[in-house]
């Protein structure tokens, strides 16, 4: 993967309604191309994504996505390219930083839930960028070893048809076995 993000979502998070938003993402051909290079697969064939914002607080927000992607991989036995479908549906709770900052400074401390995983993010601005939680799950639901149905490795049949160590050879050459 390469470390610029393919694509780019940008929503001002200041702007949003207490009604909220839904925003979809479509892919065209060029952006898939690129997220097939970022991804390292073989081909993007659609992407969509459907993004629900709202508004808890002043500086809180609820990201809600469903996520579909449609790519090809190659197995990693036999190098055929393999169809797979990704769907994904997450959540996340925004915080906009500089607000928490202040707060915490006027209240003097910050209190977490221990054991709480769920822990909201921390964002710098209300300007979010709604595609690097899709990235982000996209590239965590990929197969890193893909292979078809059934398939599977299978190394040498007799294990000692293996071709002798260079060290060996080495070891007959001086005489020493």
């Amino acid at each position: 993967m390469t470390k610029t993000p393919p694509f780019e979502h940008i929503y001002d998070l200041s702007d949003l309604s207490s009604a909220g938003a839904e925003v979809t993402i479509d892919l065209d051909a060029d952006q898939r191309a690129r997220l097939a290079a970022w991804l390292d697969v073989q081909a993007v064939e659609k992407f969509r994504a459907v993004v629900t914002l709202r508004k808890l607080a002043m500086n809180r927000f609820r990201y809600d996505a469903h996520l579909t992607c449609d790519l090809v991989q190659p197995s990693v036995v036999s190098l055929e390219p393999l169809s797979k479908r990704i769907a994904e549906v997450f959540t996340r709770e925004l915080h906009v930083a500089h607000r928490l900052r202040r707060e915490i400074a006027d209240e003097g401390e910050l209190t977490l839930a221990a054991g709480d995983d769920e822990a909201p993010e921390e964002i710098e601005t209300a300007r979010y960028d709604l595609a690097g939680p899709l990235l982000e799950e996209l590239s965590l639901a990929l197969d890193p070893y893909p292979r078809a149905p059934g398939e599977a490795f299978s190394g040498p049949e007799d294990p000692d048809s293996r071709p002798e160590s260079p060290f060996a050879v080495l070891k007959k050459l001086r005489g020493e076995g």
